[in-house]
């Protein structure tokens, strides 16, 4: 019998009975998940159904009430100071809405993303040395967008912006790639693409990938697994492979079982993404 090779064996997240609860509001209920090393998973779920908590729960962001996190095989919530420092050092995050500084160069937002392994303040393009600008440059260039190095990042477009977000992350070195509705305020081509750069970047670096996302298209197409979350707790959990739109869209039918959630589905899903 074949072995797998320990990179597609490693359990690189293990969420154990994780309870999140704000005062009275149940944000995560008793969820348990292991994600493997360089496996694409992604989140589906309505709003507020605990997607975006679980994902910070991975960066610690935010501690469990109760439960156990463990990443890269560090228990998260006992982390403090340095080691705390150095596990999200290897978390990158990408933000729906790009988190970039508007007024700062593209080259500048990616540098910042290195600022994990340097010492002291930086400020403005000289104060970096020149072999991490040399990486950052790398970056742009793979994510299509060397030419627009020195662009103000509030000149690009949103695809592209997002763009900026992804080669901002790779400069952290990450070995885990946390994406929270990466595509909610892109338009359906600008979608595709920053999901097909992802999982090209994710294949190439060996990377794993955590993405909560709401079109059911896209997390067939880009995803190995898919994940679904209801009142903060996981009520499916389904590989992509062989999986059609309508079996998924059945799956979501399963994960609304009341009148006004099944409209929401409809809403959050059929409804077409607006172009920017």
């Amino acid at each position: 019998m074949t072995t797998q090779p320990p990179a597609l064996t490693e359990n690189v997240v293990e969420l154990a009975e994780l309870t999140k609860k704000f005062g009275t509001t149940t944000a995560l209920n008793g969820v348990s998940l292991t994600v493997r090393r360089g496996e694409i998973v992604v989140l589906l779920g309505l709003s507020g159904s605990g997607k975006s908590t679980l994902l910070r729960h991975i960066d610690a962001l935010e501690l469990p009430t109760t439960g156990s996190v463990k990443v890269l095989g560090e228990d998260v919530p006992g982390l403090r100071g340095r080691r705390l420092r150095a596990l999200r050092s290897r978390i990158g995050f990408i933000f729906q809405q790009f988190e970039l500084v508007p007024s700062l160069s593209v080259l500048e937002n990616v540098l910042t993303g290195a600022l994990a392994d340097l010492r002291g303040p930086r400020l403005g393009l000289w104060s970096y040395p020149k072999a991490t600008k040399l990486r950052a440059l790398q970056h742009l260039d793979r994510v299509g967008l060397l030419e627009h190095s020195y662009q103000r990042a509030d000149t690009l477009s949103g695809g592209q912006q997002q763009r900026v977000a992804i080669a901002r992350a790779l400069m952290q070195k990450p070995s885990i790639l946390l994406a929270d509705e990466p595509v909610a305020s892109l338009d359906p081509e600008s979608s595709n693409q920053v999901m097909a750069l992802i999982r090209e970047i994710a294949a190439e670096e060996g990377l794993t990938v955590l993405c909560s996302l709401h079109q059911v298209d896209l997390a067939i197409t880009w995803a190995d697994r898919i994940v679904g979350l209801r009142h903060g707790a996981i009520v499916l959990d389904l590989p992509t492979a062989g999986l059609s739109k309508a079996e998924v869209m059945e799956i979501y039918g399963r994960v609304a079982t009341t009148t006004s959630e099944l409209e929401a589905v409809q809403a959050e899903l059929l409804t077409p993404v607006a172009a920017l």
